[in-house]
């Protein structure tokens, strides 16, 4: 059972977020001032934290710079009645991970916590260049080399290559990927990451004997030597 920290300062709305959380197999930890959620923080492990912005004491948004300096990887997930633009950017900057205006639907919280979970489940490789076999990806200069011939790829099949190089070789789920690959915004469905596979397949592996990019029928996609 995944622990979860949440700050809410209205006493309904934090009851119902529990009770919901609690009933879909989640140990919901619920304070209503931040002050006290960056204590709570420090005595208890958590797998992620929803935070409501404006609430007593500290803000949410001083809570997740806090929470962020000391747990670099833990997902964060901010609540807020703001929905502008600068609103959300400052959120982001403060190291949030994702964003809910309210009012929302319980369900759409779930949705945006389990997708975060499993963010947060994939290994990173963290480094500037990443190399496999005879593939080289460059995330700085946004590069990809095959024997040393530079790759063109489209924005969207970098940042495929990059989620399947980042996970070191482990097997990565299509929810997963759409989770990376969209980052919330828009819906999308299994076929499409199909496309996008085949597509990085052409330009990666088609004029080479040796595969790098492999499915693992089932589960899902995964990059890897496995000569």
């Amino acid at each position: 059972m995944e622990n979860i920290l949440l700050l809410e300062d209205d006493p309904v709305l934090s009851k119902e977020i529990s009770q919901f959380l609690d009933s879909n197999d989640f140990k919901c930890d619920c304070v209503y001032d931040g002050s006290l959620a960056s204590k709570q923080a420090k005595l208890k492990e958590y797998d992620l934290a929803v935070l409501d912005i404006n609430v007593p004491g500290m803000n949410g948004l001083e809570v997740c710079q806090l929470l962020r300096q000391d747990n670099g990887k833990m997902p964060i997930l901010m609540l807020t009645a703001y929905g502008e633009i600068e609103d959300k950017m400052e959120a982001y900057n403060k190291g949030a991970d994702d964003y809910l205006v309210k009012p929302f639907h319980l369900e759409e919280l779930l949705i945006r916590i389990k997708s975060l979970l499993r963010r947060k489940d994939i290994p990173q490789v963290e480094t500037q260049e990443i190399e496999v076999a005879d593939l080289r990806i460059n995330t700085y200069t946004m590069q990809v080399f095959r024997a040393e011939k530079e790759v063109a790829l489209s924005p969207k099949e970098f940042k495929l290559l990059s989620i399947l190089a980042k996970a070191n070789g482990r097997v990565l789920s299509k929810m997963q990927i759409a989770d990376e690959l969209w980052d919330f915004r828009i819906e999308t469905n299994q076929n499409t990451i199909e496309v996008y596979i085949n597509f990085l397949r052409k330009k990666i592996d088609k004029d080479f004997e040796q595969k790098l990019i492999h499915t693992k029928v089932g589960y899902g996609y995964y990059l890897k030597d496995e000569a």
